[in-house]
């Protein structure tokens, strides 16, 4: 199976879910920024890796915009040369507007993880020639104030189909790009990759989240990341 057709099938399980109070709002970028995100898999995602980098779901201000994980408008523009039409969803929360890549608000998230990319490697294509990044859970979910709820936070009962539908994603994923490690981005994506992928014949590490909620990604998320590559046996 490809990653296109993977993607179509998430989309197709993920769309008979329903979830309760306090989620009022659920935005689904593989729908409606569909073509920068195939544009994603198809440029990037092809071919074996050595790494699968996971994180937990899409940010308001990146893949909720672009459809590209982690994708911080100008890393998305001009890292990894992504630009393409994005729909509104349907409902859509008033203080989320989703506008695509004329979004002027920045993802603090991706905006690191796409510099250090940078910094490490120089290009894009230097870097998925051995890595991919990789977002366990496509969704967002909102409460009705617009506060952003994460998949961790969802009752037993509506995460479990979810997580079912992200599990088997994520297999498909490893299946097709063997990778020798699975790195989680913070500690929820490591724990998921442990799990979902328990038998596998894989390594597992994480490195620090680089979301400004992070104390110790504020105070040098780069730094922070090449260190715990290096205690993982990645040159830095």
């Amino acid at each position: 199976m490809s990653l296109q057709r993977a993607t179509q099938k998430i989309v197709d399980a993920l769309a008979p879910l329903s979830f309760a109070d306090p989620v009022a709002y659920v935005y689904n970028p593989l729908e409606y920024a569909r073509r920068p995100h195939a544009a994603y898999l198809e440029r990037f995602g092809s071919g074996q890796k050595e790494f699968l980098m996971l994180g937990m779901n899409p940010g308001p201000f990146g893949m909720a915009q672009t459809g590209v994980p982690f994708g911080e408008i100008a890393a998305a523009r001009e890292f990894l040369g992504i630009e393409l039409p994005v729909d509104r969803p349907d409902p859509e929360h008033p203080k989320r507007p989703i506008t695509g890549f004329s979004c002027t608000r920045s993802e603090v998230s991706g905006r690191r993880l796409w510099a250090w990319c940078k910094e490490k490697f120089g290009t894009a294509e230097r870097f998925f020639r051995s890595y991919y990044v990789h977002n366990y859970c496509p969704l967002v979910f909102m409460a009705d104030t617009g506060r952003n709820i994460t998949p961790d936070k969802l009752p037993a009962a509506e995460r479990e189909p979810l997580f079912a539908a992200c599990d088997e994603l994520l297999r498909t994923v490893v299946d097709l790009q063997k990778p020798k490690m699975v790195i989680g981005i913070g500690a929820f994506a490591e724990a998921r990759a442990r799990k979902t992928l328990a038998g596998f014949n894989l390594e597992f590490g994480r490195i620090p989240h680089p979301s400004p909620a992070s104390p110790l990604a504020n105070r040098g998320w780069s730094r922070a990341a090449n260190e715990a590559l290096a205690k993982l046996g990645i040159g830095a």
